[in-house]
């Protein structure tokens, strides 16, 4: 079951790296976009200024006895930064800049899943191989060793038993 769930959670995992390689993508462009229109200085400035547009909570979720974080990111509304020295380009960049937050949250998430489920496995594996290479071959000889025993046993106590019959009929 463990490897069936690292298995769904690769999918998905490629899947999210698409996502947020596009996202990425559009997001920089819209950046471009502003830095060139607006300036870096005044960017920066706006920046400082603009609240957060994620409302982002993380929750510890379990799967298979395998803990990793569930993160929920909404986007909030946005709010206007400034009537004069604006441009349309910098509210389409802090829309792309929203989009790849929520993307890359759900590419943390699905990321770090996938390394602790994957962990989960390693170690998994070794107890399997520890079982399997080790400690069953051991009981299984010490099986075979104590049905040895018990039949050299049971033949000592018949060959006894044979003794006395004859030491009695004799």
């Amino acid at each position: 079951m463990l490897t069936r769930l690292v298995y769904q959670r690769l999918a998905q995992y490629r899947q999210l790296r698409g996502e947020a390689r596009t996202a990425l993508e559009v997001a920089y462009r819209w950046l471009s976009i502003t830095h060139m229109r607006i300036g870096g200085r005044k960017l920066r400035r706006l920046a400082l200024g603009l609240p957060p547009a994620l409302d982002v909570t993380i929750l510890p979720r379990s799967s298979l006895g395998v803990e990793y974080p569930a993160v929920t990111a909404e986007r909030l509304p946005l709010q206007p930064v400034a009537l004069m020295g604006t441009d349309t380009s910098l509210d389409q960049t802090r829309v792309a800049l929203g989009t790849m937050a929520l993307v890359l949250a759900r590419l943390g998430e699905a990321e770090t899943a996938l390394w602790r489920l994957l962990e989960e496995q390693r170690k998994t594996q070794k107890r399997v191989n520890a079982l399997r290479y080790n400690v069953i071959p051991k009981y299984r000889n010490t099986i075979r060793f104590i049905e040895a025993s018990l039949e050299e046993e049971e033949r000592n106590t018949l060959f006894q038993i044979k003794v006395l019959r004859e030491q009695e009929s004799a």
